[in-house]
């Protein structure tokens, strides 16, 4: 694959799960100012996908950037079809409120072109910077995995290299919730860029780690998503526990409450360690949490930017809250 020279990304984007009412219904204003004050603050890099609210957070994004003018990074993602629904129950697929969208699978090479240009009209764009291949792998599809896995072999990835070659996008890769799938595409070939949601944070991170240090050898650029594991690292205490998207295992819930309370003692924002946790590994090259409002983002550009000090990091490995050889800001 011949590669192009990976964009300017910020240090801190914005994942836009949550413009398409991800769990909890968002006003078209609170979009819009989540949108513009991600930008305002640095966070020049979108990510969005058709299945976000069944097009709506495509439609948001897009509404955005015919009325800002705005040229942010922009990152969706192929791999399903959205059908009208017509007169059939729109499954919500935690979203809340969604398009009156049915999403479908669709690797195929016919597939991919026409989800990529669906989005194009939702976006309002003739290309995007990112191309990603949407939610491949055993977790995801069971029984079906190995056939999906081909099908992204022989269609859908050489389909997204085609859109490459056209001046379409210019970097591909998956946009995924598992590490096995990411090695086993790169076993059969080269990727640009690879988005992985909720595999590398500072609640989990020690059978990833060595995959990250892979992709920093062969360059492949890593983003990560889910910084907070389904909201699990930053939740308020009305908030419900997620982890992976359902609710949140005991396991979790207990782990993540010996983190507070370490983070407490060092008077540390546990949301802030672990965006900035993610942030320090050198395969990763941006970190994408999601936000609702302009003041969630000013939140989370706060948490970004919040002095740590060195000597808790120290102070987390010797208590067994990270792994001893982990990453961590310098």
């Amino acid at each position: 694959m011949t590669r192009a020279t990976f964009p300017d990304m910020p240090d801190y984007g914005l994942g836009a799960a949550g413009l398409g009412n991800l769990y909890t219904e968002v006003s078209d204003d609170d979009a819009q100012g989540a949108l513009q004050a991600a930008l305002e603050a640095g966070l020049r890099y979108i990510d969005t996908a058709p299945f976000y609210g069944h097009g709506l957070s495509e439609q948001r994004v897009g509404a955005f950037l015919q009325a800002s003018g705005a040229s942010p990074v922009i990152s969706t993602k192929v791999g399903r079809q959205l059908r009208p629904a017509g007169n059939q129950p729109i499954p919500d697929n935690g979203f809340a409120s969604p398009a009156p969208f049915i999403p479908k699978f669709d690797y195929s090479a016919e597939g991919i072109r026409a989800s990529f240009a669906d989005s194009q009209k939702r976006l309002g764009v003739r290309s995007v910077d990112i191309l990603l291949l949407h939610d491949i792998g055993e977790v995801t599809h069971g029984a079906a995995h190995q056939e999906v896995f081909d099908q992204a072999i022989t269609e859908a990835l050489p389909e997204m290299a085609a859109l490459k070659a056209e001046g379409k996008t210019k970097w591909i890769g998956l946009g995924v919730n598992e590490i096995e799938v990411c090695q086993q595409v790169l076993d059969r070939m080269d990727l640009d860029v690879l988005l992985i949601a909720g595999r590398y944070t500072l609640l989990e991170h020690a059978t990833s780690a060595p995959f990250l240090d892979e992709c920093h050898r062969r360059n492949v650029k890593v983003i990560i998503g889910g910084a907070f594991n389904s909201g699990l690292l930053a939740a308020s205490d009305d908030e419900p526990l997620r982890y992976d998207y359902a609710e949140a295992p005991l396991w979790a819930i207990e782990r993540v409450q010996h983190l507070r309370d370490f983070c407490a003692a060092y008077d540390t924002a546990l949301p802030a360690a672990a965006l900035q946790f993610c942030r320090a590994h050198p395969a990763v090259v941006c970190v994408i949490p999601g936000a609702r409002n302009a003041a969630q983002v000013r939140q989370v550009v706060g948490w970004t930017q919040s002095p740590i000090d060195p000597q808790f990091w120290d102070a987390l490995r010797e208590r067994g809250l990270i792994s001893p050889d982990a990453v961590v800001p310098s």
